[in-house]
């Protein structure tokens, strides 16, 4: 009697967590509960390094315990533990320190929120980004035309103003912050139209995602990137819109 009275409080409190219309913490600044991670060329729930970390209170990527040499495609990926259907998630992100040696150039400064993806657990061991709709992420460059907020489709496409783009990089009108800045990101989902914010401003529209093979995206896990540059989160909430 005691596990089945225990057993229906977690699930009125899961119940009431989620609730519709009201704005829920996913992080709680101490620890990784309620999230997976999943990093290329290891299983889902390992992570390597603690390459994924809680520091002063900020979800952390950080690559000071894992290469000791140089990365080798090592993205990784930290998921919230349950799927959504209409949303509005947002958080806020910056970037710090040095990429790491090895990463690639245009993942210096890179990072996003992969909208909508698949089930860590069902991600290959040596799949380095999970099939979803990419919330990108990025920090200026010494060009200072670099944007932010664009969309990535790793296993995806996308409709923009009613066409079909199947290009994996459709580029937002947000100018990019410079390292070290804090900037507000917010992703809506709901019924297969989407938006980007950044700052408060929309700076990219889109609609009826689906993956490759032509399956609507109506659902999915929502996760966090790390691209081979150390960056931070905080203020990491979802609106559900169900």
């Amino acid at each position: 009697m005691k596990t089945i009275i225990t057993l229906l409080a977690s699930l009125a409190l899961t119940s009431a967590t989620f609730a519709d219309g009201e704005w829920i913490s996913l992080f709680n600044g101490k620890d990784l509960n309620g999230w997976t991670v999943k990093v290329n060329g290891f299983k889902a729930g390992e992570n390597p390094g603690s390459l994924f970390r809680v520091e002063d209170g900020l979800l952390t990527v950080s690559y000071a315990d894992f290469w000791k040499d140089s990365f080798k495609d090592e993205f990784g990926h930290i998921f919230i533990d349950r799927p959504f259907t209409n949303y509005h998630f947002r958080c806020e992100y910056r970037f710090i320190g040095e990429q790491v040696n090895g990463g690639p150039g245009w993942a210096q400064s890179n990072s996003g929120a992969m909208l909508s993806g698949q089930d860590p657990k069902t991600m290959d061991v040596k799949q380095k980004f999970p099939n979803s709709i990419e919330f990108q992420f990025l920090a200026q460059d010494k060009t200072g035309q670099r944007t932010t907020g664009s969309i990535c489709t790793p296993g995806t496409y996308i409709d923009v103003n009613g066409e079909t783009v199947k290009k994996h990089v459709i580029k937002s009108t947000g100018i990019a912050a410079p390292i070290g800045e804090w900037v507000v990101a917010e992703a809506i989902f709901k019924d297969g139209q989407l938006k980007h914010i950044i700052n408060g401003e929309t700076v990219i529209e889109y609609s009826n995602p689906k993956f490759d093979d032509g399956t609507p995206v109506t659902s999915g896990w929502i996760s966090l990137q790390a691209e081979s540059h150390p960056c931070q989160f905080r203020n990491i909430e979802i609106q559900i819109l169900d």
